[in-house]
């Protein structure tokens, strides 16, 4: 991981220069990758991830906005706090501190943010996870066996265990691929924190989440017996 930044007007780009090295503002519009036919597909969220094919390498473009009670009037527009406070500078930064303690995370590749005066808005280009689905769109279509849910839970121990605290612990930000390896994504205001409640905490939001999606689908299948499997995963301990 090298990172390199530079600034062009208004605009901060930060990238990483062994993976990004070519990365321009363009690579952060949409329409830059519809002109060259590169735009493969999307995923909901708080906002829309947009996937893109640059030369042979997948990667995920997602702009930043906010949630809450304050997105009606903010929508993407965030206070102007410095540079290294800002959410895409510091969402880069956690993902590469991430992949060099090889955890299951996402490859950043650029983050760029635009100040307009007291303001700024923001985005961030991470690598795509190949052959990956969301948790929650697994569950909509059939039972996952009692090793999955253990590995989703060992997984969750593992950032736990490295102190990460990942904001939005749900089951859209939980990814498996066809080998049932487990990755988190989204790393929007996740942060570093001393051992305390949080940890259970996070879970708990996890638990709420997956009964949220249950309402949401027409067939789902979690159950109580499939939340002690998640549990029994996350309370085992990782060989020294």
């Amino acid at each position: 991981m090298a990172p390199r930044s530079k600034l062009i007007g208004k605009t901060h780009i930060l990238y990483d220069a062994e993976l990004g090295g070519k990365v321009t503002d363009e690579w952060f519009d949409l329409c830059y990758w519809q002109r060259r036919d590169a735009l493969i597909g999307s995923a909901r969220g708080r906002g829309t991830a947009w996937f893109v094919r640059a030369d042979s390498v997948d990667l995920v473009v997602r702009h930043y906005r906010r949630g809450g009670v304050l997105a009606p009037m903010w929508r993407d527009r965030y206070p102007w706090v410095g540079l290294s406070r800002t959410r895409a500078w510091r969402e880069w930064h956690l993902l590469a501190t991430l992949q060099q303690r090889d955890l299951p995370v996402p490859q950043p590749v650029a983050a760029r943010v635009i100040r307009e005066g007291l303001f700024y808005t923001a985005d961030i280009i991470t690598c795509r996870l190949p052959d990956c689905r969301p948790l929650a769109d697994m569950l909509s279509e059939a039972p996952l066996p009692a090793f999955v849910w253990q590995a989703v839970g060992a997984c969750v121990r593992r950032f736990h265990d490295e102190q990460v605290y990942h904001a939005d612990l749900n089951a859209a930000n939980i990814l498996l691929d066809q080998l049932d390896h487990v990755y988190l994504v989204d790393f929007d205001r996740a942060r570093f924190r001393n051992p305390g409640r949080w940890r259970a905490a996070n879970l708990s939001r996890l638990r709420r989440s997956l009964n949220k999606f249950a309402g949401m689908y027409t067939r789902y299948y979690f159950s109580d017996e499939d939340w002690e499997a998640l549990l029994a995963g996350y309370s085992r301990k990782r060989p020294q």
